[in-house]
């Protein structure tokens, strides 16, 4: 299986509200992130920080709102065409959230390395316009790659990262070697130095998704 990590931990200073509630084409920044990482993750682990009680207790609410009206349906059917048992979407809490986002991410890529992923894909909460077709790409690619080369090493620390017009976005794919040293590591400074440090290969996919480089991080985008 593949697993999601959704970043949403953070306080949302420039946005002046919880950024996972974000309201965005009629869903939330989280709903619309949870939905693009199902279309090849089984289950999708959001982590929550600030504000985390009441942005769960909304999200719950909305995602019960969209099971009630069908709106989920050609997803769950999706899923179940390729081998996943439902939809699931886990919650994750970073009491450290303050520190940045490299300790969300360390805390939700422990929680899906538990469920002994194939491969982990990372998505900051605030780029709501990626789309599934990007996500699937780019873990498909990774499956590819991690099937080649399983001749050389059974635990290959491999990154993929999308470009758009030559700049690097998200979501990121690990592979799980690479997420376990992530999370190992205590001197990076950030996602993409953990990245870095520890990749022994980083490939790069260019994509026509423009939604890859596009973080809204302000009322106005």
């Amino acid at each position: 299986m593949n697993v999601g990590v959704l970043l949403a931990a953070g306080a949302s200073t420039r946005m002046k509200s919880p950024k996972p509630l974000v309201r965005w084409k009629g869903h939330s920044f989280l709903v619309h992130g949870t939905r693009a990482l199902w279309t090849s993750c089984d289950v999708v682990v959001a982590v929550l920080g600030s504000n985390g009680d009441t942005v769960r207790t909304a999200l719950e609410k909305e995602f019960t709102e969209l099971v009630e009206s069908g709106a989920l349906t050609a997803d769950l059917h999706e899923a179940r065409r390729k081998g996943a048992r439902g939809l699931e979407l886990r919650f994750e809490t970073n009491a450290k959230w303050k520190q940045g986002m490299l300790s969300s991410a360390k805390a939700g890529l422990a929680a899906a390395l538990k469920l002994k992923p194939a491969s982990i894909a990372v998505l900051p909460v605030d780029h709501p316009e990626v789309s599934g077709e990007t996500v699937e790409a780019l873990t498909v690619m990774m499956a590819d790659a991690l099937k080649a080369f399983k001749a050389d090493t059974p635990a290959f620390p491999y990154a993929l990262v999308p470009r758009f017009k030559g700049h690097r976005g998200h979501p990121l794919v690990l592979s799980p070697a690479l997420a376990r040293a992530i999370v190992r590591d205590k001197v990076a400074v950030d996602l993409g130095d953990a990245v870095r440090r520890s990749a022994r290969l980083v490939g790069f996919v260019d994509v026509r998704d423009g939604g890859v480089v596009r973080n809204r991080n302000t009322p106005k985008g």
